[in-house]
């Protein structure tokens, strides 16, 4: 009986001499349409215009192939992947949690933790904690969310309206810009950073240059004042003389 003893499974598609099939459908270097052909001239023609066969459709009968360049081909592919993965935006929910009776301190720093996900592009969940007689006053939490929604409306709406669970009432916002566009602003804000910060030490020096150059104009006239009642107090000593 048979038995399979592990091992990974290669997902690369067969190329050139490992192509083990009579005959193939090739699809030439700039995707025109040979027709079916035997193997052999199939990598006859590969050998002639120095590019691999590559199989790019093993389940076709007969199999397609097509004359590429492998090595470009899997370095372009891993270059999109690698775009793909960089753009690719996970949905994350972030939790705040308030109290009733919040001081106006406080809610202004929770309000501002808000803003700064929503900007990020991500779904904020707003806790509102009861206890004790508090629970009995549940218009208290629900007019707190409210307040909150409406101070952060430029930036998120009410994506699920406030309702009471257990001890506590919930409410979730989502942001108006996509998380992709949020990554997107936040890289360009990055890359203008870096750009400032390197102009500042050019800038710093051509300051410091001029500084120094009006430093020294500055100093001139003074030193020829200086000198003037050292000549004044010589023609007196002559004069006494």
């Amino acid at each position: 009986m048979w038995c399979y003893r592990g091992g990974s499974i290669s997902a690369e598609p067969r190329i050139n001499d490992r192509i083990r099939v009579p005959e193939v459908r090739l699809v030439g270097p700039s995707g025109e349409q040979v027709g079916i052909v035997p193997l052999a001239k199939a990598l006859e023609l590969a050998q002639e215009y120095d590019l691999d066969l590559v199989e790019v459709a093993a389940t076709a009968r007969p199999p397609v192939c097509k004359l590429m360049d492998y090595g470009k081909f899997k370095y372009e592919s891993a270059m999109k992947a690698r775009e793909a993965r960089k753009n690719q935006a996970h949905t994350v929910i972030k939790e705040m949690k308030l109290r009733p009776k919040i001081d106006p301190h406080d809610y202004d720093t929770k309000k501002g933790h808000v803003v700064r996900f929503l900007k990020a592009g991500d779904k904020v969940k707003i806790t509102i904690m009861f206890r004790g007689r508090e629970q009995s006053r549940p218009e208290l939490g629900f007019r707190l969310l409210q307040r909150l929604a409406s101070d952060v409306e430029d930036l998120g709406f009410i994506e699920s309206n406030p309702k009471q669970d257990g001890r506590n009432m919930i409410m979730v916002l989502g942001p108006h810009k996509k998380k992709t566009e949020a990554m997107a602003e936040a890289r360009e804000a990055q890359e203008a950073r870096k750009a400032e910060q390197k102009a500042l030490p050019t800038h710093g020096r051509t300051q410091r240059a001029s500084d120094d150059a009006a430093e020294s104009e500055s100093e001139a006239p003074a030193e020829a004042t200086d000198e003037a009642p050292a000549e004044e107090a010589t023609a007196e000593a002559s004069a006494e003389a």
